[in-house]
């Protein structure tokens, strides 16, 4: 006998569900900025610095941009510990994020930077401006502008990016599906409640940072 669509036994289970939401945004809120930050600093880095420290630089944005996304989370969760360095799965999940995040938004910005018209800077220059004023001022503005569609679709992925984190045991959303699921055998239903709600929380994280970027970050 077929089994009919009931989501009443999966929404019962709301304490679960709602853990497992408050972890995912909490990755998100925590995970964005830090990633964000490092992939300025990285593409700042990749233009402007020494050739040691671009070299290196360009090895790391390699390294995590051609390697999947869970071997990076399994060598940080289960390969540091055998360094001396045990981290819970959610510092793991927040490290493994931001590294990754850094590592895309790093090629995302320096396209940005690389666009900046030579004369703006000398520009700059000319009104005495320090090398911190000119890029704060200057040159990472309107590189932001340049590049926040991309960089909010890259936030995007990494943000639906951290289901893989259950499979360290962090109680995030998928974590709360599988536990679900197992618990009321209502499979399909579960994964169509997540489902909708990471599509939820993509729809509302793009417009928040569609907004929150020209208001804050670069100005219209």
């Amino acid at each position: 006998m077929p089994m009919t669509f009931d989501l009443m036994p999966v929404l019962a289970q709301w304490p679960i569900l709602l853990k497992g939401l408050l972890l995912t945004l909490l990755l998100t809120a925590v995970g964005t900025p830090l990633g964000v930050l490092l992939g300025i600093a990285c593409g700042w880095l990749r233009v402007h610095g020494l050739g040691p420290v671009r070299l290196a630089v360009g090895a790391f944005v390699e390294l995590m941009r051609n390697t999947p996304f869970i071997i990076q989370l399994f060598f940080i969760f289960f390969g540091l510990p055998a360094m001396g360095f045990r981290l819970s799965p959610l510092q793991a999940s927040l490290i493994a994020m931001t590294l990754n995040l850094g590592a895309y938004s790093a090629e995302i910005v320096r396209a940005g930077m690389q666009a900046t018209p030579k004369g703006l800077v000398e520009a700059a220059q000319s009104l005495a401006m320090n090398r911190w004023q000119v890029f704060r001022h200057v040159v990472l503005p309107p590189s932001l502008k340049r590049v926040w569609p991309a960089l909010v679709s890259q936030i995007i992925l990494v943000m639906l990016g951290t289901s893989v984190c259950s499979q360290i045991s962090l109680e995030e959303m998928t974590y709360s599906a599988n536990l679900i699921s197992s618990r009321t055998f209502r499979n399909f239903e579960a994964y169509v409640l997540v489902a909708a709600a990471y599509l939820a929380l993509a729809i509302v994280l793009r417009r928040l940072l569609n907004w929150a970027g020209p208001r804050w970050l670069f100005g219209r």
